[in-house]
């Protein structure tokens, strides 16, 4: 999967600059996320991986695309069919989704709590977290009973697990060294 994402990247990088100076972020996500759906179907990898020469490969994904991608799109698709990489399209929609992401300074953080957050609950978490974040910050809050009682909060790379159940197991651990 890392060898997908390091190959990715570099596409995802150049779709995004290129979207940037173009003003047009909004329309290069959604022909990304179209080429990665088509890139994801069963029968279009099969064909992929079956040895389908450059031109074949284009020409196929092109055909399958038609009008979702313009004509910048286009030349995307023909780039990394030439370099046998169509594969990648959902990391580099992923990657994609990211750098605008990072670009808008929002991030999506999932809270999971054993019952549900009233909205006055949500409205302070979310303010928090902006303040402790310096990001936009979009709640996606889940319920999960084995929680017992607090929260459990992701945000990319950091987790903050104030749940009983957390501050037990921490506790657990400290007495045990």
């Amino acid at each position: 999967m890392s060898e997908l994402t390091t190959i990715a990247r570099p596409y995802a990088k150049a779709a995004f600059d290129f979207a940037i100076e173009a003003n047009a972020v909004e329309s290069w996500l959604e022909m990304l996320v179209f080429a990665a759906e088509v890139a994801n179907d069963a029968t279009i990898k099969e064909y992929l991986s079956g040895g389908a020469s450059v031109e074949q490969a284009q020409d196929i994904f092109l055909k399958v695309c038609d009008v979702q991608l313009d004509s910048n799109g286009q030349n995307l698709i023909k780039v990394m069919a030439e370099n046998q990489r169509l594969l990648v399209l959902p990391q580099v929609a992923a990657q994609f989704s990211e750098l605008k992401a990072e670009h808008e300074k929002t991030i999506s953080v999932d809270v999971t709590s054993a019952v549900e957050l009233t909205a006055e609950q949500e409205t302070t978490l979310g303010a928090a977290l902006e303040k402790r974040l310096a990001r936009k910050v979009k709640l996606n809050c889940n319920i999960d009973a084995n929680v017992v009682s607090g929260l459990i909060i992701k945000a990319g790379d950091m987790v903050i697990d104030g749940s009983v159940r957390g501050k037990l197991s921490r506790l657990a651990t400290t007495m045990q060294s």
